[in-house]
């Protein structure tokens, strides 16, 4: 401590029930996500979630699908300064029958978990309620898990040796007592210090509770592991059966950094262009904003300085806003506050003509493909894949990643049949390999009012369907956007075709396919009838085919002059799962009839979608975007109505909404990111303002943009969108996320709440909450939104009045 220092104070219970201190937070049950790598005991110390998942296990190192904990309600003790919270293990409402990758443990425990602060350390403590079972003696422990990126490069001690953590696992070894693999401890002792040498992640942990603390790396036995710090607990006391001291390094005034948020593609001239930038909440002065222009020569000159909106606090942070809509001159800019600057940004009328939605639609999809080999130049993405499928799903059966087949396979074929012509079209969901008829249908709804409004004719991929072949960064002629469409049509239609309805979606039939990381082509081997091939499911799901049936009448008119024979099979499909449709929810059927009433002008269609709108109505959050829609089909039907009016009320809401974030947009945190829900309320707020332009301000559109783009909370200010902007989320958890590598084009749901109040964007490609890809309308909707704010800022004098 210098000589400047503040005494740093005891860690205290603030008023979100955690405990605080500079630079350090100890949260209890705030979160439980725990194969998410969010739950139980958390650190965050100075600035970054450091440790997790503080809580009992049988695994020392557990998996995506492991037995967790169930966390009761935490108590909050002030006048001892204590969190508490009833746990038990393992929560049976997560053992699921039929598909259980883990077997669940003859085994109940249940017990009580306690943090509490001494100075700036803090002790945790577990009371058991009953002993362990003999037989679990040496098999129960506390874990606690700590971010791998964090510590590469760094070492640990204990009184019996030191050591550096890997950059990569090793040494896994096998157990005497079976094939399984137990992971070897990298480090055991009665005190172990992880990073000494670094002020800023030094973590000390030692047992009072006459066990070792071990070091393991649990990335030995799954690629999204992190180490694991363990002791384990005996079948003897029950009070205190653990008890840790654990001491985080805490730098004397320490404050998180300042971070400017700007969009990392830039501004269109005419567009609101506002910086946020995020202060430490113990900030006292603030400092003059700049806006630099840096020229070819590389001279940098402020061409305007403010002190910028005290906007306040929230999350944990305070904000400013630093508006410079008023600056249109083209170029190359930065936003300096203090000695920070952001990333460089352009401001120019075409910003968002090039480069920002096309790397989705000529690498990101093409590369999610299924039924083809996908080239790009020398490199291939991967090879024709999945030839094979699909078998018939068994019934009565839980598949995993939410498919279930009931009581009947609900079409002529049984269970372990071949059925043929699912070897066409689709994409590979997200990270994994399925595909969804739900994401399926969604891209294709998407990229067909995208193309249709906005004309996309965009040219960079050849796709060969003859020849199942895909040449990125090699134009043939025909627009990328209705290429996407047509693949994604006939991965819907196959199924439809074979089984006489809809699907529920094609998934690999064993854990090992469904976590594979590598070429596509390698997780089956392509050749029908082996047990191998993916199982393809059906269900009862009226709500499903009714958006499916909108999907593909919207494709129908796109496609229509491109693949005409496919329009009209879209067509028919759309017509013919809209008549059997039985849904219980009637405004389920409201965007399907108005797409097909577009696609058909059939009267019947339209008289189905006005006969909804005043029920519409009662919830205009959600549906007023479509009620929006068809405000000219409405006008003519219904001279005189009211529905604008109506609308109308909806921008108050929406504004009470804006005003409670700095970013101008509706927006509450979640586990998962935002960044989707956003997305989608941009494309929502579009289809307002087209139709009531003075009511719904383009800006709620952009704001929504600039929010995926960069301008959001956190420390980690990167687009959301790989490889698009200055700074972009890279690694992805994509399927080459092994390589923590990305695809050009892939949209995460992006930054996260650690709960109550901490954003979280971390540089890993092993959380899916954060910075998974998937296609449907997390793809599509980004798509959209890019071309319309080039559209409304581009071909008008100015789209804001």
């Amino acid at each position: 401590m210098t000589s400047e220092s503040k005494p740093i104070p005891p860690l205290c219970i603030n008023e979100l029930e955690y405990l605080e201190t500079a630079g350090l937070n100890v949260m209890l049950a705030h979160d439980y996500y725990p194969e998410g790598h969010q739950g139980g005991v958390v650190i965050i110390q100075n600035g970054l979630r450091v440790a997790t998942n503080g809580d009992l296990r049988i695994e020392p190192a557990p998996g995506q699908w492991s037995p967790i904990p169930k966390a009761g309600k935490r108590e909050v003790d002030r006048a001892t300064n204590e969190l508490v919270v009833h746990m038990e293990y393992p929560d049976e409402a997560r053992n699921r029958k039929g598909f259980n990758p883990i077997e669940y443990p003859d085994l109940h425990i249940s017990y009580t978990l306690r943090v509490r602060p001494e100075g700036q350390s803090f002790r945790v403590l577990v009371d058991l309620d009953q002993p362990i079972p003999p037989e679990w003696d040496g098999h129960v422990g506390f874990n606690l898990e700590f971010y791998p990126a964090s510590l590469f490069g760094k070492s640990f001690c204990t009184e019996t040796g030191v050591g550096m953590f890997p950059r990569q696992p090793g040494e896994t070894g096998l157990a005497q007592d079976g094939p399984s693999y137990r992971l070897n401890t990298l480090a055991t002792g009665r005190r172990l210090t992880l990073a000494p040498e670094d002020d800023l992640r030094r973590i000390t942990i030692e047992s009072r509770s006459g066990g070792n603390v071990c070091l393991i790396d649990g990335r030995g036995l799954h690629n999204n592991g992190w180490y694991v710090v363990r002791s384990v607990i005996g079948s003897g006391p029950t009070k205190g059966a653990l008890e840790w001291i654990v001491t985080p390094s805490v730098v004397p005034d320490w404050r998180s950094t300042p971070t400017i948020q700007v969009s990392q593609v830039g501004y269109h001239p005419r567009q609101q262009k506002v910086a946020v930038i995020e202060l430490d909440k113990s900030t006292e002065d603030i400092l003059e904003v700049r806006l630099v222009k840096i020229d070819a020569e590389g001279d940098q000159r402020s061409v305007k300085a403010a002190k910028a909106e005290d906007w306040g606090r929230f999350l944990r942070y305070r904000y400013l806003r630093f508006d410079f809509t008023d600056v249109t001159e083209s170029g190359i800019y930065l936003v300096a506050y203090g000695d920070q600057r952001s990333s460089v940004f352009r401001i120019a009328p075409e910003v968002f003509t090039h480069g920002v939605w096309q790397p989705t639609v000529e690498c990101f999809l093409p590369v999610q493909m299924c039924h083809m080999r996908v080239n790009e130049n020398y490199r291939v993405w991967h090879g024709l894949c999945h030839m094979d499928d699909a078998t018939m799903a068994p019934v009565d059966f839980n598949h995993i990643d939410g498919y279930q087949q009931g009581p009947s396979t609900l079409c002529p074929f049984s269970s372990g049949d071949h059925v043929p012509g699912l070897d066409r079209g689709g994409w590979h969901d997200a990270g994994d390999y399925d595909l969804r008829v739900e994401s399926q249908a969604d891209t294709v709804h998407g990229l067909a009012l995208a193309y249709e409004e906005f004309c996309l004719n965009y040219d960079n991929t050849t796709v060969d369907q003859a020849a199942k072949v895909v040449e990125m960064l090699r134009p043939d002629g025909k627009p990328d956007v209705l290429q996407q469409i047509e693949h994604g049509c006939l991965g819907i239609l196959g199924p439809f075709r074979a089984l006489g309805r809809l699907c529920r979606g094609i998934i690999e039939p064993t854990l090992r396919q469904y976590v594979h990381l590598g070429d596509a082509c390698t997780v089956t081997d392509n050749v029908t009838g082996t047990p191998d091939d993916r199982w393809v499911f059906t269900e009862e799901n009226p709500r499903r085919e009714l958006s499916v049936s909108g999907a593909l009448a919207a494709a129908s008119r796109v496609l229509s002059g491109f693949n005409d024979g496919l329009a009209s099979e879209c067509l028919a499909a759309a017509e013919a799962l809209y008549d059997r449709a039985a849904e219980n929810e009637p405004l389920d059927r409201m965007e399907a009839s108005f797409e097909l009433y577009r696609s058909t002008g059939n009267p019947n269609y339209q008289e189905t979608y006005l006969g909804l709108l005043d029920r519409a109505c009662s919830n205009l959050e959600r549906h007023g975007w479509l009620i929006a829609r068809g405000l000219s089909v409405i006008d003519k039907a219904r001279p005189g109505h009211s529905y604008r009016e109506r609308l109308t009320s909806l921008r108050s809401a929406i504004e009470a909404l804006e005003s409670k974030t700095p970013y101008g947009i509706p927006y509450e945190p979640h586990i998962w990111g935002a960044g989707w829900g956003i997305q989608r309320f941009g494309v929502q707020q579009y289809w307002l303002h087209r139709a009531l332009p003075l009511v719904f301000p383009l800006d709620s559109m952009l704001h929504a943009l600039s929010f995926v783009l960069g301008c959001h909370p956190g420390s980690n200010t990167a687009s959301f969108v790989s490889g698009v902007g200055a700074k972009s989320m890279i690694p992805g958890y994509g399927v080459n996320r092994a390589d923590e590598s990305y695809i050009p084009g892939g949209i995460g749901s992006g930054t996260a709440l650690i709960r109550p109040d901490y954003p979280e964007l971390l540089e890993w490609p092993f959380l899916w909450q954060q910075t998974e890809y998937c296609v449907g309308y997390p793809t599509s909707d980004f798509v959209f939104l890019v071309a319309a704010a080039d559209h409304l800022l581009s071909r008008f004098d100015d789209p804001r009045t």
